[in-house]
């Protein structure tokens, strides 16, 4: 990764269905933008459950009906490094961001915080899980990751990229 430039960690359980997504969704935001070259953009699980593996093939499926591309990422757990490489690391739910913060190093330069905080400020701070429900979860999933994903990009630019 290029310390140039600024680097987003999107988290959840397993890797294989919210993180991914919200890589897929921020990314395409980011490109969409024009500030591609301004940023890395990965994701992680906080289980090493699925390393190695693509994303669900639901989440692959509900993304690409939106013109977002999942087809490139493989799973792979959260590790100390993520902790001093990152800028912002994004947890999808309480239960993620608590393990995130347990096993922060001292001196981590990482912002970490809820994903769905840049969707609402509704009580629920959680992106719910969708692996074992159907399609419409994914697509639940989609609709608040598009919202969240946009309000992180607008924040970034914002406070980081100067024009």
């Amino acid at each position: 990764m290029e310390k140039c430039k600024i680097s987003v960690l999107f988290v959840c359980l397993g890797n294989v269905c919210r993180s991914p997504t919200a890589e897929a969704v921020f990314r395409k935001k980011v490109e969409d933008a024009n500030l591609a070259e301004h940023f890395f953009i990965d994701s992680a699980g906080t289980a090493g459950y699925h390393i190695g593996s693509s994303p669900d093939p639901r989440a692959i499926a509900r993304g690409q009906l939106r013109g977002y591309d999942l087809s490139s990422i493989t799973a792979r757990k959260v590790n100390v490094d993520d902790y001093l490489e990152f800028d912002y690391i994004l947890a999808m739910d309480s239960a993620n961001l608590a393990h995130l913060n347990r096993y922060k190093p001292e001196a981590h330069r990482a912002i970490i915080k809820l994903m769905r905080q840049q969707a609402d400020t509704v009580a629920l701070n959680n992106v719910p899980d969708p692996y074992y429900g159907g399609e419409a979860g994914f697509d639940e999933v989609l609709d608040i990751l598009e919202i969240a994903a946009q309000n992180l990009l607008n924040e970034i630019k914002q406070n980081v990229i100067k024009h």
